[in-house]
């Protein structure tokens, strides 16, 4: 039997459990698109000559986030988009993605700049993997990554820096720090404000469906790479999503839930605990809170 959709007569290509909605392909695509153009006017505020930097795997939550910002803001003429990628040195995984990413950005016609943690740090995450360390392997290569990703923006000069984090990721990061007690961590999750040395933040995505997005990406036909990170399994996160995902299927819109007592949490937590003072790290001059960054300390430098 076929199930129609709740706004036309079309066959749903979706159930939302959380909303009670069946939806067709094109109303799929509409609700989609409507919640980021509404998380992106509420708190990202793009501005008149706004350089946009798009940090681009080549996963479908980069790859539809680099889509989207390119369909709503691309026609604009003072607005530069451009996508950056991390190699992050993953034998068998991050080559084929990164010519997925190649891909998309030919497609769209977007500068495409490619850094690599060998260059700029040194190391690659696969010389990490079989190395002796305190922690996991995801947290040096987010800790790098975002170093990487930092850098490569403000040589272009961009004034914000999107990233593909969908609803499932903030719900999980926030369930997370609740778990370790971790408030000045969870200050930053918010949408931040501008600091000397470090590109805004910006995640049209949060709104959105881990499962959702992978439809959009699948719907509108774009390169994207579905396989998992080799070293994902080391994570604690993997025993978070699988908790919320196992509360969403009980209680559909639990992750929902979250993020909007997080976002109405967060203005009392920054009057609480005010964000550190930031200086330079007297290894490679990024911009941090110690005189130490995370990177140079991870990677033992001193």
């Amino acid at each position: 039997m076929t199930i129609k959709c709740k706004k036309c007569n079309h066959e749903a290509v979706i159930f939302q459990k959380y909303s009670g909605m069946h939806l067709c392909k094109k109303h799929f695509i509409e609700d989609v698109e409507r919640k980021i153009k509404l998380t992106i006017r509420k708190e990202y505020n793009i501005k008149k000559n706004d350089v946009i930097a798009v940090a681009l795997s080549g996963g479908k939550d980069s790859s539809v986030a680099l889509y989207i910002i390119h369909k709503v803001l691309g026609e604009r003429p003072d607005i530069q988009i451009v996508a950056i990628s991390v190699d992050e040195g993953i034998h068998g995984y991050r080559p084929h993605s990164l010519e997925l990413a190649k891909q998309l950005t030919e497609t769209l016609g977007i500068r495409h700049i490619i850094k690599s943690f060998k260059d700029e740090h040194g190391v690659t995450m696969d010389d990490l993997a079989v190395m002796d360390r305190e922690k996991g392997t995801c947290s040096y290569c987010g800790v790098l990554r975002k170093s990487v990703l930092n850098r490569a923006a403000l040589e272009i000069g961009a004034t914000k820096l999107v990233t593909g984090h969908n609803l499932d990721d903030e719900a999980q990061t926030i369930l997370l720090n609740h778990f370790r007690g971790d408030m000045e961590r969870m200050v930053r999750l918010s949408p931040s404000a501008a600091i000397e040395g470090l590109v805004m933040r910006a995640k049209p995505l949060r709104n959105i469906p881990e499962k959702e997005v992978a439809l959009y990406a699948l719907i509108n036909s774009l390169p994207v790479d579905f396989s998992e990170c080799p070293y994902a399994g080391e994570a604690l996160r993997g025993e978070i999503r699988e908790l919320l995902n196992s509360f969403e299927v009980n209680h559909p819109g639990t992750k929902y839930s979250l993020l909007r007592g997080f976002d109405k949490l967060v203005g009392a937590l920054k009057k609480e605990l005010p964000p550190a003072k930031t200086e330079k790290c007297r290894i490679c001059g990024d911009t941090c809170t110690e005189d130490l960054c995370q990177a140079c300390k991870m990677l033992g430098r001193t």
